[in-house]
């Protein structure tokens, strides 16, 4: 009688009948399955949390891959998962909580290095210049506001004072600091950008529209509100201003309105429109303290052009320094 086709002849190196050797792919693909079903969550999450592997290897991972076993499955990409459990389900693996560092904010000294009494009465003495600026500045608001526009103009000439005062008597004692310029830049912000416009407004309100002094004032307002913050963002540089300042623009309306020049109401918001524009230009203008050292000829001529006729002297002088800034401008352009 034949043998049945899976009644094979048993060898010496079996270790089971030959005629059971087809189940060996079924029990050993059930074992690979279940392998399969396994996650390397542990090592990952070993690996960027420190949590302990969670899922060993399998204990024969080390053996060459059957054929029907893991092999496929890498091939085909796919990962092992986490055995389920028909009742349970998947077992969840708990991510470790992340704690956020607390963020410890430490207060920045108003007056940096080292804090003797005598330093803290200079710091406090260059302080003190400021706010004065600023309460000049408010005065002259409210002395604008009752009509006394040429008392107002001088209290702004003061401000220009203290303001130039301060920074001098900061860099002379060694006191300069970061919140020293805050607060500088907020008393000019009060003085230059508020005060002045409002001088400008009542020497205007009489003579022109309105309308047309209220937005020339809102004009100066603007330009010298962008003047200022440019200022605090921009890197400093040593000869010239990028801009005419407010200090020089507040200057300037206060003595056209001391002076009092004899131009048309027209010019004059003309003109107040224009030195508000340079205020936020990109024009270089020269500094203080390089017209300073300008030969002593220089400053002999408006000297006694002064003592012919303020008023014209007065024009001159600030148109020429308002002309100096494109002249500066197209001649650095031609050098590049």
């Amino acid at each position: 009688m034949p043998r049945a086709p899976w009644r094979r002849r048993r060898t010496t190196d079996s270790p089971r009948p030959a005629g059971r050797n087809w189940t060996g792919p079924l029990r050993r693909s059930g074992t690979l399955a279940r392998q399969v079903l396994l996650v390397r969550v542990g090592r990952r999450d070993t690996e960027l949390h420190g949590v302990p592997d969670l899922y060993p290897e399998p204990r024969y991972a080390d053996r060459p891959r059957r054929r029907y076993g893991l092999r496929r499955f890498q091939r085909a990409g796919i990962e092992r998962v986490a055995p389920i459990s028909p009742a349970v389900g998947p077992t969840p693996v708990t991510p470790t909580p992340v704690v956020a560092e607390e963020s410890t904010t430490t207060s920045v000294p108003l007056l940096p290095g080292v804090r003797t009494p005598a330093r803290r009465m200079k710091f406090a003495l260059v302080n003190a210049c400021t706010l004065a600026s600023l309460l000049l500045g408010i005065n002259a608001i409210f002395v604008a506001m009752q009509g006394n526009v040429r008392l107002a103009a001088f209290l702004l000439i003061a401000c220009v004072a203290f303001d130039g005062l301060d920074g001098a008597l900061a860099r002379k004692l060694g006191v300069s600091s970061p919140f020293g310029a805050q607060m500088d830049s907020l008393a000019d912000m009060c003085s230059f950008g508020l005060a002045a416009p409002v001088v400008v407004y009542a020497s205007l309100a009489g003579e022109v529209p309105t309308a047309a002094a209220a937005v020339a004032a809102a004009l100066v307002a603007a330009c010298a509100a962008i003047r200022l913050a440019r200022f605090n963002v921009s890197p400093s540089d040593g000869r010239f201003f990028s801009g005419v300042p407010t200090t020089m623009a507040a200057a300037v309306l206060a003595l056209m309105v001391v002076i009092g020049l004899p131009v048309p109401g027209a010019v004059q918001i003309a003109g107040v429109a224009l030195l508000a524009f340079t205020m936020v230009s990109s024009f270089p203008y020269a500094k203080l303290a390089r017209l300073v050292k300008l030969p002593p000829w220089v400053w002999l001529v408006p000297v006694v052009g002064a003592l012919v006729d303020v008023r014209l002297t007065f024009g001159l002088i600030v148109v020429g320094y308002l002309v100096s800034g494109p002249v500066l401008w197209l001649r650095q352009r031609r050098t590049i």
